[in-house]
């Protein structure tokens, strides 16, 4: 039995009438008599009954005609899958994240994704950049989103945001009257940085950042992310630069001050996947992505 045998077969049970079912399916009625015949034959049992005005189900039709409605349905159902995976509308996107984006623009990229994408499956993968850029190449996720990478040749990248940086300081430092903050004056202040992960990192930026102003910073502690970062200014353990979007953060005794002097006192964040991924998927969600920053 092949679709195409269902699909005659329905329209004469619907129609139950030869004639009017062969219009319905543009062939002349004889090839479609054999169709119903080669069915019958097929199957082993009498589908149809003649009759003065046409045909009338049997027993045996009336529960393949049941059958073959909801066999229909599937095949539709499966070939308008298929056709919005290939447009990128079903599917699993796979997405690595890692640092204070998480706390800003990525969710407002994902949840925009998600409305105009319902069916598909955004799962999240927490890795550092080492992690991401194995993973992008094995396959195991579709995008990565973090900071300060180094070029790769297989690797492409769109920008996402650039964020002004700002001073993280405990509400008892002297600091915390202050409108704003010149980088100069960490000059002694003991500085938490993050991620202590791949280089280069966000570390760099601000060790580079530190030395264009004429010092080298104080390091206190080297952590893994912004949020154990500035829990450690909250704790007393020093200051900390951090992203703008780190300062959705709110930990007692931890505000964010602006810098005032510093030109390059800014970080990016950017999408990264692979140069040689052309799934409709990606597509989308790069068009979604570029729609969402602007």
């Amino acid at each position: 039995m092949d679709l195409r045998h269902l699909k005659y077969f329905i329209a004469v049970a619907e129609e139950l009438n030869i004639g009017r079912a062969a219009l319905r399916l543009n062939i002349s009625q004889p090839p479609l008599t054999r169709q119903i015949q080669q069915l019958e034959d097929e199957i082993g049992v009498l589908l149809f009954t003649r009759t003065p005005k046409g045909v009338e189900l049997t027993q045996a039709g009336e529960q393949l005609l049941k059958e073959a409605i909801n066999i229909r349905a599937l095949v539709e159902q499966a070939t308008e899958r298929t056709q919005r995976t290939g447009q990128g509308k079903i599917g699993r996107l796979d997405v690595g994240i890692f640092g204070s984006g998480i706390f800003d623009v990525i969710p407002k990229v994902l949840l925009a994704f998600r409305r105009l994408y319902p069916e598909v499956n955004i799962v999240l993968h927490t890795m550092d950049k080492g992690e991401q850029i194995d993973a992008l190449r094995q396959r195991r996720i579709t995008v990565g989103f973090n900071r300060i990478m180094a070029p790769q040749p297989d690797i492409s990248s769109t920008l996402v945001k650039v964020e002004k940086l700002y001073l993280a300081i405990n509400l008892t430092h002297r600091f915390a009257d202050m409108d704003s903050i010149s980088i100069k004056a960490l000059e002694h202040e003991p500085l938490v940085l993050f991620p202590s992960g791949p280089r280069p990192n966000f570390i760099d930026h601000v060790i580079n950042l530190c030395r264009r102003s004429g010092f080298t910073p104080e390091i206190s502690q080297e952590v893994g992310d912004a949020i154990t970062a500035v829990a450690l200014v909250a704790s007393g353990f020093g200051v900390c630069l951090v992203p703008e979007s780190a300062t959705n953060l709110s930990l007692p005794g931890v505000v964010f001050k602006k810098l005032n002097d510093a030109v390059n006192a800014t970080v990016d964040l950017s999408c990264f996947y692979r140069k040689d991924d052309d799934s409709k998927l990606l597509k989308a969600f790069l068009e979604v992505l570029n729609n969402t920053k602007r």
